[in-house]
This record gives C-alpha cells, structure tokens and sequence, in this order.
C-alpha cells in the first residue's frame, strides 16, 4: 500500500471511529461539537474525513468520549504488540513491581542489541 493510499485509509478509520464512539456514548453530532466545542459543522467533517482534527481536539474528543486518543487515532492492528507477545505483556503487567523492572532490561537490552546489529549490517 503506497503512504498515500496508508494516509487516506487512516484518515478514513478515524472518521468511523469517532462516529462510532459518539453513537456509542448516544451523543449528537450537536452533544459532541457542544462538549468539545467545536462548531457541528466542523465535526461532521472529521467524520466525514474531510478535516482533520488539532491535537488539542483529539484531546477533548478523547475525553469527552472517554476513551484514549489512541484509540481515536490508531487502528487496532495500527499500534501495539502483535498477537502474539500481547498475552505476554497482559501477563507481565500483572508482575511485581522489581519483576517489571527486571523484564524491562532484559527488553531493553536485546532492542539495543537488534539496533545495533541492524545497523552494523547496513553500513
């Protein structure tokens, strides 16, 4: 997928997404532009895709919906650990705090190892 047609799709998703969580919260585009305090028009355009939203919007809409910006702005397969090392993190953040330390380093360590064998191999 070129980064245009990536960017558009994104642009796309976001608008869903924020439809779908005011729907959910059972908020009007009227309700929502009023807690966020936009004018409706406006959000019916970030809906629509055809704006986009300042960060200082995301963030409003972000807690006028209760959810995380993250949420707004990141598909789900967009952001975050893959299948896979999911479980694994849900499991560790369940760990003591001097075991999470623990697993941080020992993460730490080997995304600097990766690093720095990528990069020795590219030069």
């Amino acid at each position: 997928m070129t980064r245009k047609k990536a960017k558009a799709k994104t642009q796309m998703d976001f608008g869903q997404r924020l439809a779908g969580f005011r729907k959910e919260k059972g908020l009007t585009q009227q309700a929502l532009a009023e807690l966020v305090n936009v004018h409706v028009i406006q959000v019916r355009r970030y809906e629509a895709d055809a704006s986009q939203p300042t960060l200082d919007v995301i963030r409003r809409l972000a807690v006028a919906l209760q959810v995380s910006a993250d949420v707004l702005i990141f598909g789900a397969d967009e952001r975050g650990p893959d299948g896979d090392l999911r479980l694994q993190f849900e499991a560790i953040s369940k760990f003591a705090s001097e075991e999470k330390k623990v697993i941080k380093a020992l993460l730490e360590g080997m995304i600097l190892k990766h690093e720095a064998k990528r990069g020795s191999s590219a030069a």
